[in-house]
């Protein structure tokens, strides 16, 4: 089926617009329509298959599941939660008061909030058709192991100080703890169905711009810029590029599903795998919009040591793959 993307793209760059092959005009031309063709399908056909699965699940369902729960277990809860759910920074902040309203532990949501925002199934989708399954196994553990490392951390220095004063003092509040229930709704196939097309419809119509944006960018990469250059300033990985990955990730606004095709044409040009992650989960966690949002509900200090514990975890990730020159 694959091979039909192919050939769609040969067509309107070769036959239609007539462009000279093996230019970078022609080169970047195919390789966003095929690109863009190929993620626009999977997506529509695989995000409507999750949504079946997925139907019925709500945050407070997700609430209700990891209130109570001890540390670890809901450190890792917390992070499973935060990748199977469709959560995106716009439902951080009513999220986080939500959980903070539970009384469920800091640590636990904080896990559930960095790796909501590095995984979810759309990414998963889009990793899996443009690097494969072993590339995505492993972008998974790392995004899950920085939420529970995170969490647990966030718990030690006990973080709930630094919120924002009322939700502090909410917290800190032990009246304020209430059982949180849900009632489960029997949905027929006829319901999973409707459900699962609104979905679709609403998942698509959110994140198209953001595939355009990111393939976009991933063609002129593909196109103009010369392998020989990465290869020159990045491709040796040296030790201060995955640094400077990291940090030129956080004024960039993309999300997991635009920073995709972008990490596929870094690696197609030899960027070094620990350089291209650093670079990618920056963009996609530490952007400067997500901060500005969480600033509502968190101090600067705790912002603050958010931001640094994750630019240390990616550059220790960066170098560690740049090392074991994993692909």
């Amino acid at each position: 089926m694959l091979h039909w993307f192919t050939q769609l793209a040969d067509w309107v760059t070769y036959s239609l617009l007539q462009l000279t092959p093996d230019t970078p005009l022609a080169n970047g031309v195919h390789f966003f329509i095929e690109d863009t063709a190929k993620i626009l399908v999977l997506l529509t056909v695989l995000i409507y298959a999750i949504a079946i699965v997925r139907a019925g699940l709500n945050p407070e369902r997700v609430r209700y599941y990891l209130q109570g729960r001890r540390r670890f277990p809901g450190y890792l809860m917390g992070s499973v939660f935060g990748a199977v759910t469709p959560f995106c920074s716009c439902s951080s902040i009513p999220l986080f008061m939500g959980f903070v309203s539970a009384r469920i532990p800091l640590g636990v949501t904080m896990a559930f909030l960095l790796t909501s925002p590095m995984i979810n199934e759309i990414a998963i989708v889009l990793l899996t058709s443009l690097l494969g399954i072993r590339f995505t196994v492993i972008y998974v553990a790392i995004g899950m192991t920085l939420g529970i490392v995170g969490g647990f951390l966030m718990d030690r220095i006990k973080a709930e100080r630094w919120l924002v004063p009322f939700l502090a003092k909410q917290y800190q509040n032990q009246c304020s703890s209430v059982a949180i229930d849900y009632q489960i709704q029997v949905m027929t196939l006829k319901d999973r169905h409707e459900f699962a097309v609104q979905e679709t419809r609403t998942v698509v119509g959110r994140i198209w711009k953001w595939v355009f944006i990111g393939v976009g960018i991933g063609a002129f990469i593909h196109g103009f810029i010369p392998e020989t250059w990465f290869q020159t300033y990045l491709g040796a990985g040296q030790w201060w590029t995955v640094p400077l990955a990291s940090l030129a990730g956080i004024p960039l606004y993309v999300n997991a599903t635009s920073v995709i095709p972008v990490m596929g044409s870094l690696l197609a040009k030899s960027v070094p795998l620990g350089t291209t992650l650093a670079f990618c989960m920056s963009a996609v966690a530490v952007s400067l919009p997500e901060f500005m949002m969480l600033k509502q509900v968190m101090q600067y200090r705790l912002l603050l040591m958010i931001a640094v514990y994750l630019l240390v975890a990616f550059c220790l990730v960066g170098w560690l793959f740049n090392a074991v020159n994993f692909l």
